[in-house]
């Protein structure tokens, strides 16, 4: 139980693994933009006390410990959100009237880690890799 986390009454280790995609997925966004949205999503799991314990190659793939005192439904449409806001003002400089602007897909997948942690936190590390060799074999 070492690498569990406590709160006031609950001891606790809920970790999940989310896979959020962006609507349109373009070749820019995984660039330099790439670590930008990182950075906001961090930003917005700091906020909330979520722990963002992985979140490699691509922003969609990411693994995350949320406390018992949220749902999953509600930090995933948080993030989903405040980052999809965040994202239109920082890199593509929409100043306001966010209404009809998508960043994110309309679902989301999300499983729980459970004891396979270090499996999937080796997968969510790979995902760079994986896709750079699918593109150069498209090529």
């Amino acid at each position: 139980m070492k690498d569990w986390q406590n709160l006031a009454h609950v001891k606790w280790e809920c970790k999940y693994h989310l896979v959020i995609v962006p609507k349109y997925r373009r070749k820019v966004l995984y660039g330099r933009s790439r670590r930008q949205v990182g950075t906001i999503l961090r930003q917005l799991c700091r906020q909330k006390g979520v722990d963002l314990l992985e979140g490699h190659a691509r922003p969609d793939h990411l693994v995350l410990s949320i406390p018992p005192k949220y749902s999953v439904a509600m930090v995933v449409g948080y993030l989903k959100g405040k980052s999809a806001m965040q994202i239109h003002r920082r890199l593509q400089g929409v100043k306001r009237g966010f209404t009809g602007k998508h960043f994110w897909s309309r679902g989301y997948c999300i499983s729980t880690v459970g004891l396979d942690e270090k499996t999937v936190r080796a997968y969510v590390k790979q995902q760079d890799e994986l896709d750079r060799q699918m593109e150069m074999e498209l090529q």
